[in-house]
């Protein structure tokens, strides 16, 4: 099987959204969810948690499969969402999206 994502290079999406008063990061393709009390911190946040993770599997020479997990359909369908500009259900408020380099991770 072939995986997007391995140990030197890929990219992984991430989402960032506000819910009520609590802010949240979500690292689609590793299944990391971090929260925050602002845009920036959950960005920060989940950023460390994805070069932690990263850094993790490096470490111990992880098979690819680990880097390339099922994305939760929840996040799956925001993303799909965002990347085509369809209205964003509530609760969500003020969503940011991307995607992060492994290599720069």
């Amino acid at each position: 099987m072939k995986y997007k994502n391995t140990l030197q290079k890929g990219k992984v999406r991430f989402i960032v959204f506000k819910e009520d008063d609590v802010w949240y990061g979500a690292g689609l393709e590793f299944n990391i969810v971090v929260d925050g009390e602002s845009r920036e911190i959950a960005i920060n946040n989940l950023f460390n948690a994805i070069n932690g993770y990263l850094n993790s599997a490096r470490k111990i020479k992880a098979r690819p499969h680990i880097l390339n997990q099922s994305t939760d359909s929840e996040y799956e369908d925001l993303w799909f969402k965002l990347n085509n500009n369809k209205p964003i259900p509530s609760p969500y408020q003020e969503v940011s999206f991307g995607t992060q380099l492994l290599s720069n991770a």
